[in-house]
């Protein structure tokens, strides 16, 4: 894509764009069309060093890193700066905002090294105070947040995932724990055993363990509630949300504001109920029965939202993404099992890759004993999901959240979890 610089010329990473009105960025996955850029007539090459020539950076940027829960700590984050008063922008899995207002539909969860420079200058032009970003694993690989200067870094958690592209969990951790090897203000949960903790500008956060914020009580009543501590400080909060691992996401985003800004820590909790989640994310989507759509599509993620709901009894709608990490298949159906009274293992994503394969190498996890059904459209294993609910019984409906399309060999077919789930409902 093509970003302006000024009312006549344009900087981008895609060769075939250029022409004699454009730079060329060359980053680290774009150089290697170099020659491309300068045989279409492109005006000069530029490096990641020179982006600050041409665009604006002058605001406070945090990075949100971990395995799971930095949408919803960064979403959290972004809606409690704005209701203290700030002028924020957010990029992430659902897109790009700037002060409640959506500026860019899904992409990556973060974009290519020119888009997240241009997305910060853009939110500088908009005189925002703050940029809220996801950070992934990817990007962090592909370098394609060099060059930014982040005020705060954050670290929710560091669990398995992503295998097909990184190989081994120890290389995942060791790129997860490379976006903190500089000296910038750090935020880390020190629950977290996979972080490697360094000397120097770090903040913690924690329930379990010891940290600079430290959740001193919980309940689960009508959604989240519980005290928030700091040195001599105690604040309580509310929230809309459910599921124990989202304190986690509520102690991340308190702290970074509380690190953040001026404002006091009562205040701060105060705001936490005006937050009731994000779309896709333990998203409640009937209550009679109780039904309810997650993103959960790693092991860990789908232990943390079945192993809240204990000791309810549980029914679970589960399958995985083809083309990605084959050995979390099984270790995501043997923790569908022990923690659901049935499982439905359907399809997900299948990609290229054959669905009812798929299907029966998550099903091969669930150990012998335990009542699951093998169906491979996903539309009719909701279907069938909601059938056989009992008079309390919980479902849910793991891997996709808020995701509209299914694809399947290159073709993206509509298809979304809370429409199927809705439609059902009404019809019968």
């Amino acid at each position: 894509m093509k970003y302006p610089i000024n009312s006549s010329e344009f900087i981008t990473d895609n060769s075939k764009e250029c022409d004699e009105h454009t730079l060329f960025l060359e980053s680290k996955t774009s150089k290697k069309y170099s020659a491309e850029a300068k045989a279409k007539g492109c005006r000069a090459t530029v490096t990641p060093d020179e982006l600050k020539k041409y665009f604006r950076s002058d605001i406070q940027v945090v990075g949100i890193t971990g395995t799971n829960g930095k949408t919803t700590t960064a979403a959290l984050l972004y809606s409690l700066l704005l209701d203290l008063g700030y002028k924020v922008a957010l990029q992430g899995t659902r897109g790009f905002f700037i002060n409640d207002k959506k500026q860019e539909g899904k992409t990556l969860t973060t974009p290519q090294l020119l888009g997240n420079h241009y997305h910060i200058h853009q939110a500088c032009e908009a005189e925002c105070d703050f940029f809220i970003m996801e950070v992934s694993s990817h990007a962090i690989e592909q370098e394609r947040i060099e060059k930014i200067d982040f005020d705060l870094k954050i670290l929710t958690n560091i669990t398995s995932d992503h295998l097909d592209y990184h190989g081994t969990l120890e290389e995942y951790m060791f790129v997860k724990n490379s976006f903190f090897a500089d000296s910038k203000l750090t935020l880390f949960n020190s629950d977290e055993k996979n972080y490697i903790e360094r000397d120097g500008n770090a903040r913690s956060y924690a329930i379990e363990g010891i940290g600079t914020y430290k959740l001193e009580a919980y309940s689960f009543n009508h959604g989240l509630s519980g005290i928030i501590g700091f040195a001599r400080e105690s604040h309580a909060f509310t929230s809309p949300m459910i599921g124990f691992f989202n304190l986690y996401n509520i102690l991340a985003a308190v702290s970074a504001t509380h690190i953040m800004t001026s404002k006091s820590l009562k205040d701060i909790c105060e705001n936490v109920e005006n937050f009731a989640g994000v779309s896709g994310r333990m998203e409640v989507v009937a209550t009679h029965p109780f039904i309810f759509v997650d993103f959960a599509h790693t092991e860990d993620g789908v232990l943390q939202v079945l192993k809240a709901l204990e000791p309810m009894r549980v029914k679970t709608v589960i399958g995985a993404g083809g083309d990605r990490d084959v050995s979390k298949r099984a270790k995501m159906g043997k923790i569908a099992g022990f923690y659901s009274t049935k499982v439905f293992v359907t399809s997900d994503n299948p990609r290229s890759e054959d669905p009812a394969k798929i299907v029966d190498e998550v099903a091969s996890g669930i150990s012998e004993g335990k009542d699951f059904v093998k169906i491979v459209d996903r539309k009719e294993a909701i279907k069938e999901a909601i059938a056989s609910l009992s008079a309390g019984e919980i479902l849910a409906v793991l891997g996709r959240g808020d995701e509209t399309h299914q694809e399947i060999r290159g073709e993206l077919i509509p298809l979304n979890d809370k429409e199927i789930i809705l439609e059902y409902l009404d019809g019968r």
